[in-house]
């Protein structure tokens, strides 16, 4: 299955988000998330945490403070899907060496223009479903 080009600024959206986020630059990191961006977080036990715009930026606003070492940028665009003014990326993501990677869903919006980031999803990596999200048939 191919994928169609991804279009530019959806892109650079994508790769400013990993390295602004990783450089803890708070306030480029302010210019790509929308007001109402939320992280939803998938841990071992099955539960979701669900992490507010402030809240995040806080954490790294901390970090940053603190004069922790940037993160890292290891990262691979799996697959980019846009519909209209929303698109949506999936990403293979490993933050530092000392982390395990993980697999982010960007859901990323058109406002004013301007692509922003309206959602990640984090969920554990591997985990794949090796491209069927339903269970195989019973019987014939």
């Amino acid at each position: 299955m191919t994928q169609s080009p991804v279009e530019p600024a959806i892109a650079a959206l994508i790769h400013d988000v990993v390295h602004v986020g990783s450089a803890y630059d708070i306030e480029g990191m302010e210019r790509l998330y929308t007001p109402d961006q939320i992280f939803l977080v998938l841990g071992s036990d099955g539960e979701v945490t669900r992490i507010l715009r402030d809240d995040s930026i806080a954490e790294f606003r901390s970090r940053r403070n603190a004069g922790e070492a940037p993160l890292s940028t290891e990262h691979r665009v799996l697959h980019v899907e846009q519909q209209g003014d929303h698109a949506t990326a999936i990403l293979y993501r490993r933050m530092s060496s000392d982390a395990p990677p993980a697999m982010y869903e960007l859901r990323m919006r058109k406002d004013s223009g301007t692509w922003m980031v309206a959602g990640e999803t984090v969920t554990p990596w591997p985990g794949g479903i090796d491209g069927a999200f339903l269970p195989p048939r019973k019987g014939a």
